[in-house]
C-alpha cells in the first residue's frame, strides 16, 4: 500500500487509540496529537497510551506524536478527529494553519454544541471546508474490541467515493471490514442519536425493566431515528443496514458502551452531575439529546424515546414516572 498519503489523528482517547492502532496497520508512520504532555511522555516510554486501551502496544518508529495540533494538522493529508464533541470547538480555536487542503474525516459521534451541528456541518459551515472534502467513520464497532483485534465492522462515509475508498483502504485489516457509503449526513446523525437511544437503554436497566422491554425499546429507537434522519436530510437509505441498525444494537447492548453505562447510573439514581464525576469518559448522548431535542422542535418529527431522555437529564424529571410514560407510547 502506497505510503504517499499521510495521516493524523486528533485525540487522546479510547477511539482515537483504536484509529491509530488501525492506521499503523497499514501505514509506516501515523501522525497523532495528543492535549495530554504526560500521556505523549509516558507513550513514548512505554508504548501504551496510559489512560485508554492500555494492552495495545505501538512502535514508536510508526508514530509522529505532538502535543501542539498545528504540527498534527500540517503533517497529514488525511485528518481524523476522534476527540469528544464538547471538546471540538476549543481545540480548533488552537488552529493557525488552514484546513481547506486538508481531507478531513470526523470519528466523533456527537454535536458541536456551540453551534448545534454534527461535525461535518460544523467544518463545512464553520470552515468552509467542502463536503468532498469531509467524511465520517462510523460503525459498529467499540474501541475496545479493536484492541481484542476482535472482528468488527466499520463504515466510510464521503461524497467523494474515491477519498472514503482511501480511508477505508488505510483502516481495514484481518480484523477490521470497512463498507463505503455516500449518505455522510444521514450515518453521522445515525451515530448521534444512538448515544441518546444507549442512554436510554442504560436508563432503563438501572430501573429495572428486563431484555423484553429493552427489545421494544430498540424497536422503537431504530423507527425513532429513521423518522427524525428523514426530517433533517431525506434521501433513499435502508435504516436497517449495519450504519445505523447496527451501530445502534452494539451502542444500546455493549458493556462497553459509555452512554449505556452513564444511562444506567441515571437509572439507579446518579445525578447527572454525580454519573459524569464518576464516569472517566465523556458520554456523548449527553450533549447529544439537548441539541436533539431542540432541533426536533422545528422538525416536528414524532420522538417520544428522545423527549424522555431529555426530561431526565436536563428538566430533572424522575426516571421512573418519565418510564413509565414512555412504556405507554412504545409499540
Amino acid at each position: 500500500m502506497s505510503d504517499k498519503l499521510k495521516f493524523a489523528v486528533i485525540g487522546g482517547g479510547s477511539w482515537a487509540t483504536a484509529i491509530v492502532k488501525m492506521l499503523t496497520e497499514n501505514l509506516n508512520e501515523v501522525g497523532w496529537y495528543m492535549r495530554s504532555v504526560y500521556a505523549l511522555e509516558h507513550l513514548r516510554r512505554q508504548r501504551h497510551n496510559p489512560n485508554y486501551l492500555s494492552s495495545v502496544e505501538f512502535k514508536l518508529d510508526q508514530l509522529k506524536l505532538t502535543n501542539d495540533i498545528n504540527e498534527a494538522v500540517a503533517y497529514a493529508d488525511y485528518i481524523i478527529f476522534a476527540i469528544p464533541s464538547a471538546f471540538l470547538h476549543s481545540e480548533l480555536q488552537k488552529l493557525t494553519v488552514s484546513l481547506h487542503d486538508k481531507v478531513i474525516f470526523s470519528a466523533i459521534k456527537g454535536i458541536v454544541p456551540e453551534t448545534g451541528l454534527i461535525v461535518g456541518e460544523h467544518f463545512h459551515d464553520e470552515y468552509t471546508i467542502d463536503f468532498d472534502n469531509i467524511g465520517v467513520i462510523t460503525g459498529p464497532c467499540h474501541a475496545e474490541e479493536v484492541a481484542l483485534e476482535r472482528l468488527s465492522y466499520l463504515t466510510i462515509a464521503c461524497n467523494d467515493e474515491s477519498k472514503a475508498k482511501v480511508v477505508a483502504d488505510n483502516l481495514q485489516s484481518e480484523y477490521i471490514n470497512c463498507k463505503i457509503s455516500d449518505d455522510i449526513i444521514g450515518t453521522e446523525y445515525a451515530a448521534m442519536l444512538k448515544n441518546i437511544y444507549s442512554i436510554a437503554a442504560g436508563i432503563a436497566h438501572g430501573l429495572g425493566y428486563g431484555d423484553n422491554f429493552q427489545s421494544v425499546l430498540m424497536s422503537n429507537a431504530i423507527r425513532e431515528m429513521k423518522r427524525f434522519i428523514k426530517k433533517v436530510h431525506k434521501m433513499k437509505r435502508n435504516i436497517n443496514d449495519s450504519a445505523y441498525l447496527g451501530d445502534l444494537l452494539v451502542t444500546g447492548y455493549s458493556i462497553f458502551s459509555r452512554n449505556r453505562m452513564f444511562g444506567n447510573m441515571i437509572g439507579k439514581g446518579y445525578t447527572v452531575k454525580s454519573a459524569q464525576m464518576e464516569m472517566n469518559m465523556v458520554a456523548e448522548g449527553y450533549y447529544a439529546a439537548k441539541s436533539a431535542y431542540k432541533m426536533n422542535e422545528s422538525n416536528g418529527a414524532k420522538t417520544p424515546i428522545i423527549d424522555a431522555v431529555h426530561a431526565i437529564l436536563y428538566e430533572n424529571k424522575n426516571p421512573k414516572n418519565i418510564f413509565k410514560k414512555l412504556s405507554e407510547k412504545l409499540d
